[in-house]
């Protein structure tokens, strides 16, 4: 065990003595296994070319107006968000990207299996309403191409795909557009040495990261970025440089640039970003000794929770350590807070991370946009003061994390051998829009479902209404463990859907199962589902959107004191098994008899 280990079972076993709320990992509501969820819709690939056996090897699914966009390997796949109903899910058009034999043999000459010289769909992006752009592995020589989102037709010309897409079908990244302007994340280079984060397209220069600085970035895995106000977020996670005494341990990060970034001046930071600051996701068990979740894995877009902008991402423990996971949740306010605190500093190599005094800050404030704030006066970032250039160049880190919502997890699993890896949140689920439902997807292809509670909350407040053993396998093609392994999620209200992703196969399951809980009024309440109701008929179904009365449920507390017990569905059962075992006792009876008879009729 190396240092990283230790300390996590050394802090789990102090946090678990003496920490007096510590979660318990609940029992789920509902468990559905594979035997249910296989009546689900599965889809992965289709036959391509000559290939006896094309696999899906999902990369990403986006959605662009009322379409799907499923991509893997050499194939982008249209998926109608609005028939969803149907018993299948049937692409409705497919676009065929594949390497060149050229780019192919390349590619093996450089040490790659032939699995691995695929083209593998790493970008989908809308550019406005009628492009796409979109970006693949190409055989290790990474390509863009704009495509036409009416006919899936290629537009222009072929876009190197350098610092906008990754080399390897294993490297994340990011991409969006804001403003006409590509921001990506991703590695740079062959040997996955250069990370950067990278602004390009449309108009200006180029900007990015500095190359090989690991104050700026050390092994990033990025995750995800959103446009936001005058900025644009970078959740990533990475080796954490202030964090070096005890091993590679891995830290949960939010960066942050302005839009409005065109570099520095000739002297300093010329076609690199001015504005570059980054700060720790802190998702943590409090106590006397606080447990930390510091892996982020999957972290959803800016929703509203109780009116506040925030982001809701999924942690686990280092890889290294005891499994456990954490569902934390973030404010932008308090990630803005971080972000005007103070700065974090090492004076030499081997000394400790420390707070940078405050009356040590250039003006204007390093790490602010041009125009705003303190940055008032001046109208670009090239005009900024080498002072304030220098400084922001040397201390891109932030001193204080960013902390969870209430300071706490909404959600933990640490009891089980698995880790959470992907999550979808319903922020308006119910028929009121007033309770939050979150999807989170396991290494082992279980959902599980849980009603969060939001504010004020406690550890123990939300609940595990079901587990969801999803994966197919019968229908996804499974070689390994790590095929059950769900990698991403898109949840559709408006249909009430959740497609889960696997790397062999989409699966789509509905948000809610109330029919199991049939005619039995006690059951469907205890369930606390916000998506299910009683109805006056006398059954347990999903309450549709537009209904808000004429139905019972209690999703807060599931009070089914009054309620008793569902013996009639028992009595029903019991009667049909002794009418069978009786009819079947006669008939075994007559025929008996009948047999015996016979012969003395012969005599």
């Amino acid at each position: 065990m190396n240092g990283v280990t230790i300390l996590n079972l050394l802090l789990l076993l102090t946090v678990r003595n003496h920490a007096v709320r510590f979660p318990e990992d609940a029992a789920p509501f509902d468990s559905v296994d594979h035997h249910y969820s296989r009546q689900y819709p599965v889809f992965r690939g289709r036959p391509a070319g000559n290939e006896s056996q094309h696999r899906l090897d999902f990369q990403l699914m986006t959605r662009i107006q009322d379409t799907l966009f499923i991509a893997g390997r050499d194939q982008v796949y249209l998926v109608s968000l609005r028939e969803s109903y149907r018993n299948e899910i049937t692409p409705y058009r497919k676009l065929t990207w594949r390497s060149s034999q050229a780019d192919r043999e390349n590619c093996a000459l450089k040490g790659k299996h032939r699995d691995e010289c695929h083209n593998f769909i790493k970008v989908l992006v809308p550019r406005n309403d009628d492009l796409a752009f979109i970006c693949g592995t190409n055989g290790f020589n990474p390509m863009c191409r704009y495509y036409r989102l009416d006919n899936l037709e290629f537009d222009g010309e072929e876009i190197s795909g350098l610092a906008r897409c990754p080399f390897d079908a294993k490297q994340t990244n990011v991409a969006l557009f804001s403003d006409g302007k590509l921001y990506s994340a991703t590695v740079a280079d062959f040997l996955a040495s250069d990370a950067v984060i990278y602004r390009s397209m449309g108009d200006g220069s180029a900007l990015r990261t500095i190359k090989y600085d690991s104050k700026w970035l050390k092994e990033p895995h990025f995750l995800h970025a959103v446009d936001y106000g005058n900025y644009v977020y970078f959740f990533f996670r990475e080796i954490a440089a202030e964090h070096n005494n005890l091993g590679r341990a891995v830290y949960s990060r939010v960066a942050r640039i302005c839009k409005n970034d065109v570099g520095g001046s000739q002297r300093v930071l010329e076609k690199h970003w001015t504005s570059f600051v980054k700060a720790r996701l802190n998702c943590s068990v409090p106590g006397e000794s606080f447990f930390y979740f510091d892996v982020l894995q999957s972290i959803t877009d800016i929703i509203d929770i109780d009116g506040v902008p925030s982001v809701v991402g999924v942690f686990t423990t280092q890889l290294n350590s005891i499994p456990g996971s954490a569902v934390c949740a973030f404010s932008m306010p308090d990630i803005e807070r971080s972000f005007n605190g103070r700065f974090k500093e090492q004076k030499t190599p081997d000394s400790v991370w420390t707070p940078v005094p405050e009356d040590r800050l250039p003006k204007p404030r390093p790490g602010c946009c041009a125009a705003h704030g303190s940055a008032e006066s001046y109208k670009s970032s090239n005009e900024f003061p080498d002072e304030t250039l220098q400084f922001i160049k040397l201390h891109p880190l932030m001193d204080a994390a960013v902390p969870a919502i209430g300071d706490e997890p909404w959600f933990t699993k640490t009891r089980v051998r698995y880790r959470l890896m992907a999550l979808a949140v319903d922020n308006a689920a119910g028929p009121y829009g007033n309770y939050t439902v979150v999807f989170i997807g396991s290494e082992e292809g279980i959902v599980h479902k849980v009603l969060a509670k939001t504010a004020p909350f406690s550890l123990n407040d939300s609940v595990l209404l079901e587990e969801i053993d999803v994966f197919n396998q019968a229908k996804c093609l499974s070689s390994s463990e790590d095929e059950r392994r769900v990698l991403s999620f898109h949840l559709d209200t408006h249909t009430h859907t959740l497609y889960v992703a696997f790397s062999s196969c989409v699966v789509r399951i509905p948000l809610s199962r109330c029919e199991r809980h049939k005619n039995c009024h006690k059951a469907c309440i205890a369930s606390r589902d916000p998506y299910c109701g009683w109805m006056p008929h006398g059954a347990c179904e999903r309450i549709p959107a537009a209904v808000q009365s004429g139905f019972e449920q209690d999703v807060e507390f599931g009070d089914t004191t009054r309620l008793g017990d569902c013996h009639g569905e028992i009595i029903i059962i019991i009667i049909i098994i002794i009418i069978i075992i009786t009819f079947s006792h006669t008939h075994t009876h007559t025929h008996t008899h009948t047999h015996t008879h016979t012969p003395n009729t012969h005599s």
